[in-house]
């Protein structure tokens, strides 16, 4: 208990209620006041250093008497008799010793209980007493904060509950500040109020819990509340904070406004949400609507379980005017939002004329390319075969048509403010024009009785067909309108070997005809050249056409030379076989020196 000083003397009146000895009233004559106690200040579970002030000239020390006031009583709790001490029966029998030759009474595991006056007195019935006066601190814990989660409607004529902050087991009772956005809040008649109570814990230890109240507005949805304690150890003040906590404010809706992302130029395929939005908390019952632009009625879009109308992917289609209605559940009233412009940008599908261009060679065609935009469009065409750039702008003229000219042009309208949004045309040229190949013959390399397939490849318009002069089985696969590709599976026979295959593509207009020579490997003569194909372990020859010069001619990979690689590396490893075969024969037959012995021997036979 803290005592209230007069100058530099304790009161003696407060001196005798807390339970210290009796003294006369102040202003009796003859009777001196007696000295303040002594202060001693520990934390909690620590040991007190008790020091007796007697004069140890007197050798009162060797015989002194403690006691300890509780209730305005005095409880011996330990004498010392000849320097030597004894703990009286009772709370502090067994947390007692003496220390410094009996100038020092030690006190362990000081508790809240031990917060009073102790007092040492010597032999003499007259000696002078001296007083200690125990103080005890115990910091409390991490303040817990709790925030009211049901929320805080504005229009409250009184100061509702905002949260609520418990401070446990500290001791002396710490004390409590509650702050809002970092200021400190005061007691405010009808507006903040801060209500406290304190719990005594069994173990002396204090929990303190302060509810703070106030009326809230609107500019506070966002406001931080925590609390902070304030107390005293022997170290001097301290303090801990909770942490920060936001309540909701409840406050009636004002306005009603759409939000839509992606925010900026939309287009069709993307993913857009439109939302409604509201100023108040909680928001209202949403729907969003959309204008028909043939009655210009507005009509309920259906949205997902948060309100939510999602577009994917978007078209076209979904361009118009939207509004969102808010409905407060408990006042009932609706409020619109501003009508807002939903734009989904376009591009039609491309049109190319004419649809399906045919032309003799040595003629002329223009193609013509159309498409609609919401935006301004651009225009590009491109070769299918090869991606090059042959025209900008709708309009794609080719003179002098010969056959190579034939195959695919790719018309592309885009948007250039608008990346991604663009839509493709493809038309296909045909040259009217016999059939025609890349290679006129072939060579591959073969083995006897393999199974083989041979492809062949030919272009032309009318479309050709490709015949075999041999028996096999054949299959045909379009590449193209303009392009066929037939496949042989035939079996090689000395018969084959000796005609060879040929391959035969006709059309309207004429026919032309391409050669396979089959020819055996043979390891010791095998000198295959860039125009030769083998087939070992691969079993697959092309016979391929290409249009003759429109684009850089290029040969096919032959697939059949990797069997060359083959049998070479196949032969090696035979040769290295035997060859160990040969040398381990001789070492077993002694006739190939080995070892140390044998190493000396040559060595010696070296020498010499």
């Amino acid at each position: 208990y803290q005592l209230p000083r007069v100058g530099s003397r304790v009161c003696a009146e407060c001196l005798w209620s807390c339970g210290g000895p009796r003294l006369p009233p102040p202003g009796v004559p003859g009777e001196a006041e007696q000295p303040a106690p002594e202060l001693v200040e520990v934390e909690v579970g620590s040991t007190a250093l008790l020091k007796c002030g007697l004069s140890q000239s007197q050798g009162n020390l060797s015989h002194v008497d403690w006691f300890s006031v509780h209730k305005e009583k005095r409880i011996p709790i330990f004498r010392v008799r000849q320097g030597q001490g004894q703990s009286e029966p009772g709370e502090y029998q067994h947390r007692l010793s003496l220390q410094d030759r009996g100038a020092t009474l030690a006190l362990t595991q000081v508790t809240p209980h031990d917060e009073r006056i102790f007092l040492c007195q010597g032999k003499r019935p007259r000696s002078q007493e001296h007083r200690i006066q125990l103080r005890v601190y115990k910091a409390p814990e991490e303040p817990n904060i709790q925030v009211n989660a049901l929320g805080i409607p504005v229009d409250s004529k009184e100061p509702e509950e905002v949260a609520t902050c418990v401070g446990r087991n500290g001791y002396p009772i710490p004390q409590v500040i509650w702050y809002k956005n970092g200021r400190p809040l005061k007691e405010e008649k009808n507006r903040v109020h801060i209500q406290s109570s304190q719990t005594v814990e069994s173990s002396g230890l204090y929990t303190l819990q302060s509810i703070l109240k106030a009326q809230l507005v609107k500019e506070d949805k966002d406001a931080q509340f925590y609390c902070e304690l304030n107390y005293r150890l022997p170290s001097g003040n301290h303090m801990k904070e909770s942490r920060e906590v936001t309540v909701p404010v409840f406050y009636p809706t004002e306005k009603v406004w759409l939000e839509v992302e992606p925010v900026g130029m939309l287009k069709e395929g993307d993913r857009v949400e439109i939302r409604c939005l509201a100023d108040g908390n909680p928001p209202p019952h949403f729907s969003i609507s959309k204008q028909n632009p043939s009655t210009r009625e507005a009509e309920e879009e259906t949205t997902n379980d948060n309100g939510v109308l999602v577009l994917e992917p978007a078209q076209k289609e979904h361009s118009g005017l939207y509004e969102c209605q808010g409905l407060d559940l408990d006042t009932m009233i609706s409020l619109p939002s501003e009508p807002q412009e939903l734009l989904v940008n376009y591009v039609s599908d491309v049109r190319v004329s004419p649809a399906a261009p045919e032309r003799q060679e040595g003629s002329s065609l223009t193609l013509i390319c159309e498409a609609e935009s919401s935006q301004d469009l651009e225009f590009q065409w491109l070769r299918e075969e090869t991606g090059q750039v042959l025209e900008r702008g709708p309009v794609l003229q080719l003179h002098d048509l010969k056959r190579e000219a034939g195959g695919g042009y790719r018309c592309v309208a885009s948007v250039p403010s608008i990346p991604g949004l663009n839509r493709t045309q493809l038309v296909n040229v045909a040259v009217f024009g016999p059939p025609w190949m890349a290679f006129k013959e072939r060579k591959v390399w073969v083995k006897e009785n393999m199974m083989l397939n041979l492809s062949c490849e030919a272009s032309g318009h009318p479309r050709p067909t490709i015949s075999w002069n041999v028996n096999g089985t054949a299959s045909e696969q379009d590449q193209d309108p303009q392009r066929v590709l037939s496949t042989l599976n035939v079996l090689v026979t000395p018969e084959l070997l000796e005609t060879g295959v040929e391959c035969t593509a006709s059309n309207d207009l004429g026919k032309n005809t391409s050669v396979l020579f089959l020819e055996l490997v043979n390891l010791t003569t095998l000198t295959p050249d860039s125009n030769t194909t083998t087939g070992l372990s691969t079993s697959t020859a092309s016979l391929g056409c290409a249009r003759a010069s429109f684009l850089p001619q290029r040969k096919l990979p032959e697939p059949e030379s990797q069997g060359v690689v083959i049998v070479a590396v196949i032969v090696c490893i035979l040769v290295l076989a035997v060859l160990g075969a040969v040398l381990y024969f001789l070492y077993k037959k002694g006739k190939l020196p080995c070892g140390r012995s044998g190493k000396q021997e040559m060595e010696r036979n070296t020498s010499i």
